[in-house]
């Protein structure tokens, strides 16, 4: 069970709802992903025009836990504003606090992201700050109250895959609040390894709504968070210079 201050979900995946080529392919995707937590851009919705398109028109809210994010805000000051209009418009009172510090690379900006988090914790949000893998900004986040924390396995849409698991993993061991990890997921494979190494969850979009099957891949998606979960809680073996044999040796017919 993943535990996000007050709510707790069955599933380990969150999705972005993003990039889809059309609703109906997001929508399916969107159910054979077995998400509970469903994110978004808060500024790329019309969230207040009823003449618009509008994927939350094409999904059950009651299976749904919404996620809205802070994307294109740059300082902390807008972030805060955009998480202020999207609890305005009652979808939830949670938020994906996200300032980016630069547009080449898509990184957080570190301070900013520091200052509307607070800010947002003071007024009462369920606070989930999209990070870097900067190991002592994660413990800071952690101290302010946020919720959870979000670090990028590699940078936004690149499907690089987790590029310094050193840092994840000090950034795992040492939280206290769950750990998702956000951006960089290319293929399952990346994010079986995420859990396998104890995140607590993936949030992941482009790898998804990017795929030549976007179904297929969120299908794939929730089984390698499944498995890499299961792997996790069921302990790996240790690594070992020589080989060991599976089968022992005592009892074996000698020649």
């Amino acid at each position: 069970m993943l535990t996000i201050g007050p709510y707790e979900f069955n599933s380990r995946l969150l999705l972005g709802t993003g990039k889809y080529p059309n609703m109906e392919i997001q929508q399916h995707a969107v159910e054979a992903s077995a998400a509970e937590v469903l994110t978004f851009a808060v500024r790329r919705m019309n969230i207040f025009a009823d003449d618009q398109p509008n994927f939350l028109e094409n999904i059950d809210l009651t299976k749904y836990k919404l996620l809205p994010n802070t994307a294109g805000a740059k300082t902390a000051d807008e972030a805060v504003r955009i998480a202020r209009l999207s609890r305005a418009s009652g979808l939830c009172d949670m938020v994906k606090v996200e300032v980016i510090g630069c547009d080449k690379t898509l990184l957080p900006d570190p301070i900013e992201t520091l200052k509307a988090s607070e800010t947002l914790l003071g007024e009462g949000f369920i606070v989930l700050p999209y990070t870097s893998d900067d190991v002592v900004l994660a413990r800071k986040l952690e101290e302010l109250g946020c919720h959870a924390v979000m670090p990028c396995a590699s940078p936004i849409g690149s499907g690089q895959g987790i590029i310094n698991p050193l840092n994840l993993q000090f950034i795992i061991d040492q939280a206290s609040v769950p750990i998702i990890v956000d951006a960089g997921v290319g293929g399952p494979a990346d994010a079986a390894l995420a859990m396998e190494m104890g995140a607590d969850g993936v949030l992941l979009n482009t790898a998804v709504s990017a795929a030549k099957d976007p179904v297929k891949m969120a299908i794939a998606m929730k089984q390698a968070v499944e498995a890499g979960r299961l792997g996790y809680e069921a302990g790996r073996i240790e690594k070992k210079y020589f080989a060991t044999a599976s089968s022992p040796s005592e009892g074996m017919i000698s020649s």
